[in-house]
């Protein structure tokens, strides 16, 4: 059956110029099912360029230490003048940056004014395709603690979107109860996408970027790697977390509850089927065993041994209490009959590492106590229901022909998901030895 209903998200390469935005309408005009469009924030036209929101982020910044912004906040508003000349669209941007003034004058915050880019960008995109400006912060729906209210949300966006023929959402943000703007992490325009696929029940999510889907692995590590055809919202999640910034991790959430498939694509060429993921490949395609390969640096491997540890009662529970009341999020939790070994970042590790440990010791008793740093995680994942374990030999055996030391190891059940940790001077040699038995 035809498609009737596409949500688009265009990204911030695709919207930094007058001429990205004629693009856009283009790839539009092309499908009339490309009725919802969620834009980001302008960014960057060349290498040396600034994106808008960190100069709203520095603009944002000024303000609040009392400086002058006046020349950022400039710049700003002759980024987006130049786009309503170039494209002779009607708007009256004196007066919006006016109210922007207005704010950083009675106490910037900073939520609101990296907010700005989405919304300006966006109401200048409805008015080019004569669409509707939808202000998020009437239908993107936060409570109190700045947390996604996602039920609340799938009404009002409901509610808001679904009459409407030709729509324009600022992606980025929303609003809470008190009607304080507030925002998803960096990137998060693509939630703001999958949370509009959802609430209209849209046939497909396109996501718009400046790359022809999701490649298998890092470009910048690996000499001209191929292009996913398809992939699942599972491997998706995966790789978008440990690296693959093609899409924010935490959208394929709300599109794969409901089985919409998302389609990423390059706005600079519409005529690339680029990647698509769903939750079942089409009829007769096959899966393949080894999907990509992805990766972070920048983590430490906390290691607690104490004999019998596993019938220690809740000794793991207490080890991973410790953590919470510290705030401290960990990327994995591995376990032994003597053994627990704890992935984290070492950016949310450094500040406390001295205190932590001392904690552990004293409330836990280990036998042995240690870290270590300097580490990368490496993720390899595949759908492929046969095979896989095949492919995990083949990837270790890689590793080790390549002369690169596993320092943790972590494997998913049912399918090809592994986390494999090797130290961070590896880190691209562990890249490269992996693609290399892909297929």
């Amino acid at each position: 059956m035809a498609t009737k209903t596409i949500v688009c998200k265009f990204g911030g390469t695709s919207l930094a110029s007058a001429e990205q935005f004629r693009k856009v309408k283009e790839i539009i005009q092309a499908d009339s099912a490309r009725r919802i469009v969620v834009a980001s924030a302008p960014g960057k036209r060349f290498d040396e360029d600034i994106k808008v929101t960190d100069l709203l982020i520095d603009c944002c910044g000024r303000a609040q230490r009392g400086e002058d912004y006046t020349a950022v906040l400039q710049t700003i508003q002759n980024r987006f003048q130049q786009i309503i000349d170039e494209l002779g669209v009607s708007m009256d941007l004196e007066s919006e940056m006016n109210g922007i003034r207005q704010h950083l004058e009675a106490g910037p915050e900073i939520a609101y004014m990296v907010s700005r880019g989405e919304y300006l960008n966006s109401m200048i995109l409805a008015q080019y395709l004569g669409f509707t400006f939808v202000d998020p912060a009437w239908c993107v729906c936060f409570d109190e603690d700045g947390v996604l209210d996602a039920a609340m949300t799938q009404r009002t966006m409901g509610a808001a979107l679904k009459p409407l023929h030709g729509a324009v959402v600022a992606g980025f943000y929303g609003a809470d109860s008190a009607g304080a703007i507030r925002t998803f992490s960096r990137g998060g325009s693509d939630i703001t996408g999958s949370l509009a696929a959802r609430a209209i029940s849209a046939d497909l999510y396109e996501n718009w970027t400046d790359v022809s889907g999701l490649l298998a692995a890092d470009p910048r590590i690996v000499n001209e790697p191929r292009t996913v055809d398809y992939l699942s919202y599972r491997e998706l999640r995966t790789l978008s977390y440990m690296g693959a910034s093609v899409l924010h991790s935490d959208a394929v959430r709300p599109a794969a509850r409901v089985g919409i498939p998302i389609n990423i694509r390059n706005t600079n060429r519409p005529q690339d089927a680029g990647t698509m993921i769903v939750g079942q490949l089409p009829e007769g395609r096959k899966n393949a065993v080894i999907t990509g390969v992805a990766g972070r640096r920048g983590m430490s491997v906390i290691q607690v041994e104490k004999v019998m540890v596993s019938d220690g009662a809740g000794f793991s529970a207490r080890m991973l209490d410790i953590l919470k009341n510290r705030g401290i999020p960990f990327e994995q939790c591995l376990t032994g009959i003597d053994t627990i070994s704890l992935v984290i970042r070492s950016d949310r590790l450094d500040a406390c590492k001295t205190e932590l440990l001392e904690e552990i010791r004293s409330t836990l008793h280990p036998d042995t106590l240690n870290v270590k740093e300097n580490l990368s995680m490496i993720a390899v994942v595949g759908e492929a229901e046969s095979g896989y374990r095949n492919a995990t030999v083949r990837v270790l055996k890689a590793l080790t022909d390549a002369g690169i030391e596993i320092n943790t190891i972590n494997q998913g059940a049912g399918s090809l998901n592994l986390l494999i940790g090797v130290a961070e001077d590896r880190y691209q040699d562990a890249i490269r030895a992996v693609y290399s038995v892909l297929g």
